[in-house]
């Protein structure tokens, strides 16, 4: 959605090692954002990224308005995806994947690519999409880049942008619990709600964040897992003040 930062670069990146032409989508999607979101304050400078895409080495940048992507207004066609759409951030902002899955399967349909490269640090919608191109047929390769971070771990996100020094340093509590978890499975831990319990408590011990959700959940369906096994990801989504930040790791 823009605002781009070197986590989004680095699909870029990924994109430009797998195809000879790169299109770069920035669209700030109001059919994801539900009432009381950020939309109107969602961060935006399309000329800052036009000057960053470039420099990247991305060969068409396609900025449409929402004017031109929904014409007619909100789409009566959406695409929905079941109890899938349903778990993880999906509790928290219903009818958010709905809005993802629409705008991306517009964009496939448009920009018609051979790859397409997403990333993993909003692993659910990834999850998502896969299933989508699987069920529909979208003759589409899906790529999943790993997350990019700062060096003190918090996963690179626009909004980060919204956090204040204070509430910056008390959002790196997120990685700080997932890391903590991920010593403890390599040392032997395999009880979900063990480790979920030592990802809370890090981020707790930080003021100023609530903790939306940590589950261990099938790479695949997303079900929660019990106990972990190679491949379970753990995933949390917290606010920081007033700012919803998630983050997950892969166990394995």
């Amino acid at each position: 959605m823009g605002y781009l930062h070197e986590g989004h670069l680095s699909l870029v990146d990924r994109a430009l090692e797998r195809a000879d032409t790169v299109v770069l989508s920035v669209f700030v999607n109001p059919l994801q954002f539900g009432p009381g979101e950020d939309l109107e304050r969602y961060p935006r400078d399309l000329a800052r990224d036009a000057e960053l895409a470039e420099a990247r080495g991305v060969d068409v940048l396609f900025a449409p308005s929402a004017a031109q992507l929904y014409p007619r207004g909100a789409p009566v066609t959406r695409v929905t995806i079941g109890p899938m759409a349903d778990r993880l951030c999906g509790r928290d902002r219903p009818g958010h994947f709905e809005g993802v899955l629409t705008v991306v399967a517009k964009l496939f349909n448009v920009v018609d690519p051979d790859v397409a490269v997403f990333g993993r640090k909003d692993f659910q919608q990834s999850v998502l999409i896969r299933r989508m191109v699987e069920d529909l047929n979208f003759r589409v390769t899906i790529d999943v880049g790993p997350t990019v971070r700062e060096a003190d771990g918090l996963a690179l996100s626009s909004r980060n942008t919204y956090l204040s020094p204070t509430e910056r340093q008390s959002a790196t509590a997120l990685y700080r619990g997932l890391s903590l978890a991920r010593e403890a499975y390599d040392g032997g831990e395999r009880d979900a709600e063990r480790l979920r319990g030592i990802v809370a408590r890090a981020v707790e011990s930080e003021p100023r964040t609530r903790i939306r959700y940590v589950e261990l959940v099938d790479p695949d369906s997303l079900d929660p897992l019990e106990s972990a096994v190679p491949g379970s990801v753990l995933a949390i989504a917290a606010f920081v003040g007033t700012t919803r930040l998630i983050d997950n790791i892969v166990l394995e």
